[in-house]
């Protein structure tokens, strides 16, 4: 072999090693991807150790841990869209993921979704540095110009939560969007039914789901004075007979036209959770065993400066059956439809 030839195969050698090394996966400092996604419950009958499972990433602070699932194939310097996923009350972060399981479709809308949990599993004020504290680990991580939307979501208390949150000095120019999951709606609320909360007998207090309803209506009338794209889901059951306003004002504030009809969503899947601890008596607006379903999806088309306005409506559904796979997808279409960029421009 000449002197030449050498040198160019040294040369190769060289830039094929820099191109491997520049194609290596990114990977979050103290949480390694896997696929399937960690604790991931099967189709059915998931065991009620996973569900209560609190996650195996540290927050540095506070000690406290959290989940964190994204693509195990993210390139540096890769565009995601970014989600805060808040369980309910008296639940955890694991039966969040697998209520809402957006981490099955991480890899195809390129997401990363952080869920965390409350040691009283009730979200208050004194979880806020926690969740900022996850905030700024994900923001420093990716870099903020990787981020091109961050979205709140919020299952119950936890949609209460997002609602008190983005309203907040962190969140209020960072967030682009909050989709709430039976968690109060933005632009006037539906009803709820007269049964609605957990099944009980007459000398059982009031939980926080159903005590807690009139302080977050409360909530709700006063608008936050940010503008960010809202979606609001829930189930038929839900609601009183009157059902879901046909009207918003928040999709009005946007400049949103009217609600056009409604796409049908079919899903023959059932999904992975429910309360498995309140179906004796079973309860339909608190929510049955998982099943098949369909669900109604109203968009206010042509709302301001690319953002979504939309309500979802589960057909035969309660507060608490995990919601099916096409439904789940078409909130996340809806998510990464909208337009989003507050992290890029935030100092």
């Amino acid at each position: 072999m000449t002197k030449l030839t050498t040198s160019i195969a040294l040369f190769a050698a060289i830039l094929f090693a820099g191109y491997a090394t520049a194609q290596q996966p990114f990977q979050f400092a103290g949480a390694p991807c896997t696929d399937p996604p960690v604790l991931h419950c099967p189709d059915k009958d998931c065991p009620s150790d996973r569900v209560i499972n609190e996650g195996p990433v540290t927050e540095m602070k506070t000690r406290r841990t959290y989940f964190l699932d994204y693509p195990c194939d993210l390139k540096p310097g890769e565009k995601v869209t970014f989600v805060l996923s808040l369980h309910g009350a008296g639940s955890y972060g694991n039966w969040q993921r697998n209520y809402f399981p957006i981490m099955d479709y991480k890899d195809k809308y390129r997401l990363v979704i952080a869920t965390p949990n409350s040691p009283v599993r009730v979200w208050s004020p004194a979880d806020d540095e926690y969740l900022q504290n996850i905030v700024n680990f994900v923001v420093d991580q990716l870099g903020r110009q990787n981020i091109k939307a961050f979205w709140l979501v919020g299952h119950s208390q936890g949609g209460m939560t997002s609602n008190r949150i983005v309203r907040s000095d962190f969140f209020k120019d960072k967030v682009d969007g909050w989709l709430s999951l039976s968690g109060g709606r933005l632009g006037g609320s539906p009803g709820r039914a007269a049964s609605f909360g957990p099944p009980r007998t007459a000398s059982t207090a009031p939980t926080p789901a159903a005590s807690g309803l009139a302080s977050a209506a409360a909530a709700l009338r006063e608008p936050p004075a940010t503008d960010f794209s809202f979606i609001y889901e829930t189930g038929r059951r839900e609601m009183d007979d009157k059902g879901l306003l046909e009207t918003s004002t928040w999709a009005e504030k946007l400049h949103c036209s009217p609600r056009g009809d409604p796409q049908e969503i079919v899903d023959t899947k059932a999904g992975y959770v429910y309360d498995g601890t309140r179906q004796n008596p079973p309860n339909p607006s608190w929510g049955l065993l998982p099943a098949p379903g369909k669900a109604k999806v109203y968009i206010y088309p042509g709302c301001s400066d690319g953002k979504v306005v939309a309500d979802v409506e589960r057909i035969d559904k309660g507060h608490t059956e995990g919601l099916e796979p096409k439904i789940t997808e078409e909130l996340v279409k809806l998510m990464v439809s909208a337009k989003g960029g507050k992290l890029q421009k935030t100092p």
